[in-house]
């Protein structure tokens, strides 16, 4: 069983620092204008070309950099498209933005396999220029699956996809496409033909229904059938979309960026809800959320892991003193601090509310977890927070308790709660847990 997929994915996020654009285009008001909004909205570098001597140029420089461009079709040397002809012969993925535009600049632009082409007829142009190069970027880490048997029609579908930028994995039936699917856990997007030896797309879609729900992957059914039912037949099995062949090439890639969109506002939507309003951090309810499929995870390969609870030391005090501005400035900055510590880690922080913060440490026992802990706690102890021009010490006290079978998640929170009362009534500033007290009891 084989199935073909590209391999590499670029590592930008909503801003793309680091990619630089070129943009060829003659007039000076469109020119200075997307400049400005590439840089400031998308944080791109961009390279201005007015013409076509000016792209030979800069395409003769070892180096140029430039991973997208965006070409107007039309220039004073370049009155034919060559300036579009000089992008796609350097393998520049480009934008056509045009004027100029009938059937035949249609068949011109299409094929020369361009991600997409936005026109100038109407005071929305500039918007939905941006927006494309944003997509363009973002197409970039976003995983297609393509199912069909037929190798020329799947490959009309991977030409279309791929010069839109999205990441492809080709399969040529139902049973590789799942194989695929085990392969590539970020599939996000799967079109899917029909007619397949081995199971049809009806059936491929209800079986990816079963694992997958339509907020983590969409599936779009294409097919040359007459058979009218054959679309509700697809979207009855859980098909977020349904296109017959022969499709016109900008719906169906208006109907894959329209899907694709619908899963980022999704992730949005989930990171909101995940997402505590003040310090940025997981908020409680993600952390009950999905503690506990660590703690079970751990629990099933017998492997230990801790839970350690976080308190600020007399955060009270210090609201009534300085005021509960200062007090959410000191709470940001604890968080940054563990975010900056835990950022690539296995381990799950979140801010549990007011000054407490929990901390889940997968496949560690209590010694090392306490271990772990007390250098944090060393760490925050240096840091300094100004108020009223002076500048205020944090300390923090940290109980931690291991977790070594199964119980409920609160029991395990309120082990680790118990150390940290423990840990304040011992003098604050410091961490107290299950090792520590056998340590002690051993002396």
């Amino acid at each position: 069983m084989t199935f073909h997929g590209d391999f590499q994915q670029e590592n930008a996020g909503p801003r793309f620092g680091g990619i630089r654009i070129l943009l060829v285009e003659d007039s000076r008001m469109f020119s200075a204008v997307l400049c400005h909004r590439f840089q400031t909205e998308l944080n791109l570098s961009v390279v201005c070309c007015s013409s076509l001597k000016a792209l030979r140029e800069a395409l003769s420089q070892d180096g140029h950099g430039c991973s997208i461009a965006v070409v107007d079709l039309n220039l004073p040397d370049s009155p034919y498209g060559e300036a579009l002809d000089c992008t796609i012969e350097h393998d520049i993925p480009t934008i056509v933005f045009t004027a100029t535009f009938d059937l035949n600049t249609r068949a011109r632009i299409l094929e020369r396999n361009v991600i997409d082409y936005v026109l100038k007829d109407n005071e929305f142009a500039l918007d939905n220029l941006v927006a494309t190069v944003r997509r363009a970027i973002m197409n970039r880490k976003t995983r297609v699956l393509v199912v069909d048997d037929v190798s020329s029609a799947r490959k009309v579908l991977v030409d279309l996809l791929r010069a839109q930028q999205y990441l492809v994995v080709e399969a040529n039936s139902g049973l590789e496409a799942l194989a695929a699917l085990e392969a590539y856990s970020d599939v996000e997007l799967v079109v899917t033909d029909h007619h397949m030896p081995d199971m049809s797309g009806y059936e491929l879609t209800r079986r990816i229904r079963h694992r997958f729900g339509s907020d983590k992957m969409r599936v779009i059914g294409v097919s040359s059938s007459n058979d009218r039912m054959l679309s509700a037949s697809f979207l009855k099995a859980g098909a977020s979309d349904f296109v017959y062949r022969p499709f016109v090439a900008e719906e169906l890639q208006c109907r894959i960026a329209n899907n694709v969109e619908t899963l980022t506002q999704m992730k949005q939507l989930r990171a909101a809800a995940a997402c505590d309003y003040l310090t940025g951090l997981y908020n409680r309810r993600y952390f009950y959320d999905n503690g506990p499929k660590l703690v079970n995870e751990c629990l099933r390969l017998k492997m230990p892991s801790a839970v350690a609870i976080l308190d600020i030391d007399h955060f009270k005090r210090l609201n009534d003193t300085y005021g509960h501005e200062i007090g959410d400035k000191v709470l940001k900055a604890v968080a940054d601090r563990l975010q900056t510590i835990f950022e690539g880690s296995d381990n799950l922080l979140s801010r549990l509310g007011g000054e407490e913060f929990a901390i889940l440490f997968p496949q560690m026992d209590s010694l090392a977890a306490t271990k772990l802990c007390d250098e944090i706690r060393s760490d925050i102890s240096r840091l300094k927070v100004t108020a009223d021009d002076e500048e205020l010490s944090v300390t923090v006290s940290i109980g931690v308790a291991e977790i070594a079978g199964y119980e409920t998640f609160e029991n395990h929170l309120n082990a680790a709660d118990q150390f940290l009362y423990m840990a304040k009534h011992k003098g604050r500033n410091l961490v107290y847990s299950d090792s520590k007290m056998t340590e002690e009891a051993a002396q």
